[in-house]
């Protein structure tokens, strides 16, 4: 199996984030004041979620009801 890519790593979390707005990385949670240290098990926990398919190349997740899929430069797509 391949590993994923950066850009792979960065979509999926911003796709972490559509639940989670106001996270800025996954150890940090934002109050409108200052960043708060948080425990990671919520993102470990949806990351892996995450597996490899059509030829270990693409990413996809379950998320909302639908199936994404998150091509190796980063596109997400359903």
């Amino acid at each position: 199996m391949t590993p994923i890519t950066r850009a792979q790593r960065v979509a999926l979390f911003r796709v972490f984030r559509r639940d989670f707005p106001s996270w800025h990385s996954p150890g940090w949670r934002h109050d409108g004041k200052k960043l708060h240290r948080v425990p990671l098990t919520q993102w470990r926990r949806f990351r892996k979620r995450a597996f490899l398919a059509f030829g270990d190349c693409t990413l996809m997740i379950q998320w909302q009801g639908m199936t994404l899929g998150i091509e190796p430069d980063g596109y997400t797509h359903s």
